[in-house]
């Protein structure tokens, strides 16, 4: 559900190659998976990055579940 909120999972061709960010930071979905899949916990996370929120955390493992279940994820882009 978090990832459904309005703006929290963002692509933004000028950011990391558009791939979908944390709204607000650079930090990927996929940098937060790779931080799961190395053993750290969600604490670990978000005091190794402190622009990202327990909401945004949240969010991007949303959307990544959704996406593995093959539904559909509106991801909002940002184009500045």
């Amino acid at each position: 559900m978090a990832a459904r909120k309005k703006g929290l999972i963002v692509c933004n061709p000028k950011i990391l190659g558009g791939k979908p960010i944390v709204s607000g930071t650079r930090i990927s979905v996929a940098l937060i998976l790779q931080n799961i899949a190395s053993g750290m916990t969600q604490e670990e996370i978000l005091s190794g990055y402190p622009t990202l929120t327990k909401e945004g955390l949240k969010a991007a493992l949303d959307f990544a579940a959704r996406q593995f279940q093959g539904e559909e994820v509106r991801v909002f882009a940002v184009q500045r």
